[in-house]
């Protein structure tokens, strides 16, 4: 078993907490901007103790409501200010906080409720309310539902107005950093979602020991817009690391004006998951070629990939440097732009961002950092950063972390970070821990010389065709995605003669290309699975794809499908991981398309994809 072992840079006291650092903030710095609230389309500034004065009133409200120390309080909304102040009043009160995703169903709600014995629970709005209201037979122990939208924070605070602040204090003081902090409960993939017990030693390890690595960008000099949920962990603990690091935050929810919204606040860093650096370079190609300057782009990207790989191996050379600095001019300021102008860093999490991608992005000035971790983990297990970076890899593992690949692959991983359990499940708990304090990730990766980690694919998703030939299908996925019309695909071929893939086309992405091919642009998916013009498209991903792979783990036949994979049909996860198994199942018939033997090579006309010649 290779097994790497970092020291830690921080500790975490008996009687570390999470609330401490709002109470600090407020004492050496009330009157700094800590985070800036979205008010109509105007960003608000909110000071250090304006944010702790919310946090205290939001607190005594929930005491005065009968929330006890230890109680399990859940907090279903989207991504927003009223977030972050919940999450710290609860903490303050010391309870304990279950996020759950506000497009969960009712049957999540549910079990999320009943199972964390949930006793109250804030909401964003009526439906959410209307949600709850449909599963109360099924939740017992459930006391107040409170919704935001109502005026939530403003009625907690003026029920607990009454109570004094040392009632605060002696809240603060049944916490110790053993104290559970948080029931997170897995996306499930497969079966019910498992409560991860996440304490505030485990929160207060991760971000005293990891903000250091990206101290350049999260300080009190720099801002942080967060827009993925925060009912995901890596969200969480940035917003938490942000507080702590005195970043001044920003929430916004509406994704569907991100360029705006970044426009807008101009943070100096972002968080996001790989889709939404695709969606970035996609929708920037999908323009200059919409504009006929697909080729400057094409050579402009190049470039930055050389520019970013030369950082590596001594520098560019003058010919590349005046080459990137024209296109730094022509082309990578304009996307720039598009993260606000002063964004010159982010991190990446929750699935592979692709080697490419990522030099891509370096080159053009907005370095992404790929990191790696679970709920399990407290987020981030593993990260790159300015002094030890290596695109293509998770990075090197935190300090106080061990990590080490066991003979068959997979990744453990120990240290401050690793969850205390599973909620009611000690027998799921005994299966990830093991007896020497190892938590099986169930994820394959490698080890370098240099301590970087590198993930190769999921233990359980490993495929193996008929021919006995085992296959990691992420690094096909990833690659094909990276495709400005491939939104999502599932490669296939467990037990099977040869490996396949679904594909989905990118709804987004295709007027453009259409109005590139001289078709009409209302044109679905559906009706261009038979388009020779996009299998041509498709059959060049393909090819590329199988690149990093030999031929017996290559791709030899696809079909496109009519719909995408997405949260609302139950195909992805709120964090945009992959259903396999509901994938699988739902579209049964169309993998079953890929190996009929009266189409083992047909002509692609006769099938909704195509065949790959190798």
């Amino acid at each position: 078993m290779r097994e790497l072992s970092v020291p830690p840079t921080a500790t975490v006291a008996i009687d570390d907490a999470l609330p401490d650092m709002v109470v600090r903030n407020a004492a050496e710095h009330p009157d700094d901007v800590g985070l800036r609230r979205l008010v109509g389309d105007q960003w608000v500034d909110v000071t250090h103790r304006q944010f702790a004065d919310e946090v205290s009133g939001v607190a005594k409200g929930l005491i005065a409501a009968g929330v006890q120390p230890g109680d399990r309080v859940g907090l279903l909304a989207r991504t927003r200010y009223e977030w972050t102040v919940l999450d710290f009043a609860i903490w303050t009160a010391g309870a304990v906080v279950v996020p759950i995703y506000e497009t969960s169903s009712t049957d999540q709600i549910s079990w999320i409720l009943s199972d964390s014995g949930a006793r109250a629970l804030v909401v964003e709005g009526a439906s959410h309310a209307a949600a709850v209201d449909s599963v109360r037979a099924e939740v017992p122990e459930l006391g107040p539902v409170w919704v935001i939208d109502d005026g939530a924070l403003d009625q907690l605070t003026t029920a607990g107005a009454e109570l004094p602040d040392s009632e605060l204090t002696a809240r603060r003081a049944t916490l110790t950093s053993a104290s559970l902090a948080t029931l997170i409960y897995t996306s499930g993939t497969t079966g019910r979602p498992k409560g991860c017990e996440l304490t505030h030693a485990n929160f207060l390890f991760e971000v005293r020991n990891g903000m250091g690595l990206l101290s350049g960008y999260l300080n009190d000099q720099g801002s942080l817009l967060l827009f993925i949920p925060l009912a995901h962990v890596l969200a969480r603990v940035l917003q938490v690391g942000a507080v702590y690091t005195r970043t001044v935050i920003g929430h916004t929810a509406d994704i569907k004006d991100l360029v705006g919204d970044l426009g807008r606040f101009q943070p100096t860093f972002v968080l996001a998951v790989p889709r939404v650096f695709e969606k970035v370079y996609n929708g920037a190609k999908a323009k200059a070629e919409g504009d006929g300057k697909g080729k400057i782009f094409d050579r402009a990207a190049q470039v930055a990939v050389d520019w970013s790989r030369a950082q590596d191996t001594g520098g560019p050379g003058i010919a590349l440097r005046l080459q990137h600095a024209l296109f730094d001019k022509l082309v990578y300021g304009k996307l720039r732009a598009a993260l606000g102008g002063r964004c010159t860093a982010a991190v990446s999490g929750g699935a592979p961002l692709g080697e490419r991608l990522g030099h891509f992005f370096r080159g053009l000035g907005v370095t992404v950092f790929e990191g790696y971790g679970l709920t399990e983990t407290t987020a981030a297990a593993a990260v790159n950063h300015d002094a030890a970076l290596k695109v293509g890899t998770v990075g090197r593992p935190l300090p106080g972390v061990d990590a080490a690949i066991s003979d068959d692959g997979e990744i453990l991983l120990r240290g401050g970070i690793v969850m205390r359990g599973y909620w009611h499940n000690e027998q799921a708990t005994r299966e990830a821990i093991d007896a020497d304090g190892w938590f099986h990730t169930g994820d394959l990766g490698e080890l370098d010389s240099q301590g970087f980690l590198k993930i190769t694919g999921r233990k359980k998703e490993i495929l193996v065709t008929a021919a006995g030939k085992n296959v990691a299908p992420a690094v096909l996925e990833d690659r094909l995605r990276a495709h400005k019309l491939v939104s999502q695909c599932i490669v296939v071929g467990d037990q099977r003669p040869f490996i396949g893939a679904l594909i989905t086309l990118d709804v987004e992405a295709l007027p453009t290309w259409l109005r590139s091919q001289g078709k009409d642009e209302s044109l679905t998916p559906a009706q261009l699975a038979e388009d020779p013009a996009l299998r041509a498209e498709l059959d060049t991903a393909v090819a590329e794809a199988n690149k990093a792979v030999s031929k017996a783990e290559a791709i030899k036949k696809y079909r496109v499908l009519p719909d995408d994979f997405t949260e609302d049909n139950g195909t992805l996860t709120p964090s945009l991981k992959l259903k396999r198994a509901v994938v699988m199942r739902e579209f049964g018939d169309e993998v079953e398309a890929l190996y009929r033997t009266d189409t083992a090579a047909p002509h692609p006309s006769q099938a909704r994809g195509g065949t790959l010649q190798q």
